[in-house]
């Protein structure tokens, strides 16, 4: 025998939460000052510090695809890590000299 769920307590149509309460204007007017401004790139660095994968918005090589001018590229913070580790490493005073 199977347990008897909850009954629904709402009395009417619930929302879906599809739509924002705030002006798509200034939603854009926000987000393209955040992406004009240097805290995305130091929050990109930051995030790439602690490990974590980001992807970056560069403009495309291939200059024949002119239907993407830019292409996102995903950055291994795994692999930012350990690159930035051995670079380090090169450029370390050494015991020997």
């Amino acid at each position: 025998m199977m347990a008897k769920g909850k009954s629904s307590k709402t009395s009417g149509a619930v929302s879906k939460g599809i739509h924002s309460n705030v002006s798509r204007k200034l939603t854009n007017a926000m987000r393209s000052d955040y992406m004009k401004s240097g805290q995305r790139v130091i929050n990109q660095t930051d995030a790439l510090m602690k490990g974590k994968d980001i992807v970056m918005t560069i403009a495309n090589p291939n200059k024949s695809e002119t239907s993407k001018r830019f292409i996102r590229v995903r950055v291994s913070g795994k692999d930012y890590l350990a690159r930035a580790k051995n670079t380090a490493a090169a450029f370390a005073p050494s015991e020997s000299r």
